[in-house]
């Protein structure tokens, strides 16, 4: 579960960063409007935790960005500022629940659960990734192409999710790295390149119409035909 927090009070980011890590999200956090607007179009996050005062642009102005933009995950507001209009106004902006500073963590962790509750129910059953003949559901953590079953590895799933999720976008190296193994991981090793090639075995090799596609001298991409 990926959290995008954006909040510019040093201690208030380190708080949220240090407790929902150790409640196993996967935390990344922004100190800037525009930062953060940037890191959304370039990943995808469950959710949005959004102080509205901030630097570059304000936490009203994102919001109303990040849903201009199609981010359709939960975003939670945090105001300094709890009167009802400024509450409406997070509200108006896009946002889908509001918490007022200063909070207690438990009370972010239980604003968070039932955001992320509320989305549940209100996604298809099972969510469904389909390129041409290939299907992943994201749910059921199955592949098939036609009417093939594909079995894959843990990490294999996540590299073809990530792929499908970027249909037709090239992904350098570096990219997939950060997406699939994390930003710690070894920069210089060909991991990325060695599970590529496992995939195409497994989804692409018996198959005339090949979906993984190699951009020379920038990495790799899935485009449908």
């Amino acid at each position: 579960m990926k959290i995008l927090v954006v909040e510019d009070e040093a201690h208030v980011a380190s708080m949220m960063h240090k407790g929902l890590t150790e409640r196993g999200y996967n935390v990344t956090v922004a100190s800037d409007g525009n930062i953060a607007l940037k890191m959304a179009s370039e990943n995808e996050f469950s959710l949005y935790i959004l102080d509205i005062m901030l630097p570059g642009i304000n936490g009203l102005e994102l919001c109303k960005q990040l849903r201009k933009n199609k981010v359709n995950g939960p975003i939670l507001m945090l105001t300094a500022l709890g009167t009802t209009e400024n509450i409406v106004a997070g509200l108006d902006s896009g946002a889908d629940d509001y918490l007022v500073k200063p909070f207690r963590f438990a009370e972010l962790e239980a604003r968070l659960r039932s955001l992320l509750r509320r989305t549940r129910h209100t996604e298809d059953v099972s969510e469904k990734l389909i390129i041409d003949d290939l299907e992943l559901d994201v749910d059921a953590k199955s592949v098939k192409r036609g009417e093939a079953a594909i079995s894959l590895t843990a990490t294999e799933f996540r590299l073809l999710e990530c792929l499908m999720r970027a249909k037709n976008k090239v992904l350098t190296r570096l990219e997939l790295l950060e997406k699939v193994w994390g930003v710690e991981f070894n920069m210089a090793t060909n991991v990325v390149d060695v599970y590529v090639n496992y995939l195409r075995k497994k989804v692409d090799k018996d198959f005339d119409n090949k979906l993984i596609h190699t951009v020379v001298g920038m990495g790799y991409m899935i485009k449908s035909s």
